[in-house]
């Protein structure tokens, strides 16, 4: 067996962690199943399913060291007392994650049980499905290049006043990939005029003295569907996300059942509280007159607000972005495979791992791009039959 892949309970993105508070303070009962999905036309074999059973049964080896109790305690002043010490008791369960290889060598993979008990799974887990497959099946590859791409990336950006963060954590070519990103662009920044803010990974965010980065996550308003309401799930996301942590964590992801469903349930209040919103799917220049105007019709200054993108982003179209904003939206981008999976003639996996269903609900993620839906056939359909009548089309 290689050695562990995930060596600590923090290599993880920190919405997980603000989500997870969210539950078990909120939703503690409730039951989810979530499902991998491949969006991509790589394929795995038996080798591979069996390294990724011995990865998962490591997991169960993870807890919260005291070094990074504390630094939780002392950093995250906003995660409640209660959920912090929750946290430091966890246990990642192995027996909630159920693999097979299918006849036409795809993966299956279910996770089943409480919320609070399986949030934490979905970004290592698809951080070792990356690695293992780079490690495994596709080995003609080398790290020869990469210091000199990322400097050459922190460059381009911080010289167009890109302000960005590193989101790669989830497909990412391996841990060690992810850790150059962060040790080069934490460096550039100590010498340099740099626009690098952060991450959303908590191990990097501990390991350099950088700020962590990530609010929720599509899986909140996937799962009001289920709890509160279909046509006002982002309303009660909101509502829920204020009730536990005010405006402290306060950029609103739109696109769960489209960026339109969302603006419905926007509310004044809203807008007010949330510094800004998160795109995550369909043309960001569109979304960016619409969001302006969103603001505008609540008297707004567009330029009080954050849109962060977080869609694909190379620094190529950052940089288009940031021109297109320029003068009428503050603007930030979260850039996620581009940074730790970028490698010459080897192409990333395009994989996910989403919630299927709550309390046995079925539950749907649509987007504003139709390659992004995710969950059960029918249910899709229902879904999109509200949304269609909703809006009136």
């Amino acid at each position: 067996m290689m050695e562990p892949i995930i060596k600590s309970i923090l290599d993880n993105d920190q919405y997980k962690f603000t989500m997870m508070n969210f539950i078990l303070e909120l939703f503690p009962n409730t039951i989810v199943e979530y499902r991998f999905k491949n969006r991509g036309t790589h394929r795995f074999n038996k080798e591979f399913i069996t390294e990724l059973q011995k990865q998962i049964n490591n997991l169960a080896n993870l807890k919260l060291t005291e070094g990074e109790y504390i630094y939780l305690k002392e950093n995250f002043t906003y995660l409640t007392p209660g959920y912090i010490e929750y946290l430091k008791n966890f246990r990642f369960n192995p027996s909630n994650i159920f693999i097979k290889l299918t006849k036409d060598n795809n993966l299956e993979l279910k996770i089943k049980g409480k919320w609070v008990d399986t949030v934490l799974y979905e970004v290592p887990l698809m951080a070792i499905i990356s690695q293992l497959f780079f490690n495994i099946i596709d080995t003609k590859w080398n790290y020869k290049e990469q210091e000199d791409k990322a400097n050459e990336k922190i460059k381009k950006l911080s010289k167009a006043e890109c302000s960005f963060a590193d989101f790669g954590t989830r497909r990412r070519r391996s841990f060690e990939t992810q850790d150059l990103v962060n040790k080069i662009f934490t460096n550039y920044g100590k010498e340099n005029n740099s626009t690098f803010i952060g991450t959303s990974n908590i191990y990097f965010a501990k390991k350099y003295k950088i700020k962590g980065i990530g609010t929720y996550a599509h899986e909140i308003p996937q799962a009001m569907q289920a709890l509160e309401s279909i046509s006002h799930s982002n309303y009660y996301t909101m509502q829920n996300w204020i009730k536990l942590f005010n405006t402290e964590l306060g950029i609103a992801l739109t696109d769960t059942i489209t960026t339109d469903m969302f603006l419905n349930n926007f509310n004044k209040r809203f807008t007010i509280l949330f510094s800004g919103v998160r795109h995550d799917s369909g043309c960001p220049f569109k979304f960016t007159d619409k969001i302006i105007n969103h603001y505008k019709k609540f008297n707004i200054d567009p330029l009080s607000k954050f849109i962060i993108f977080s869609d694909g982003l190379n620094v190529d179209k950052a940089i288009e972005i940031k021109k297109y904003c320029k003068d009428k939206i503050k603007c930030s981008f979260g850039i996620g495979t581009f940074l730790s999976n970028d490698f010459t003639n080897s192409h990333p996996l395009n994989i996910v791992i989403k919630l299927w269903s709550v309390n046995n609900f079925p539950i749907v993620k649509l987007s504003d791009n139709k390659g992004k839906e995710n969950g059960q056939e029918d249910a899709i359909k229902v879904v999109k039959w509200i949304v269609k009548n909703q809006l009136g089309r």
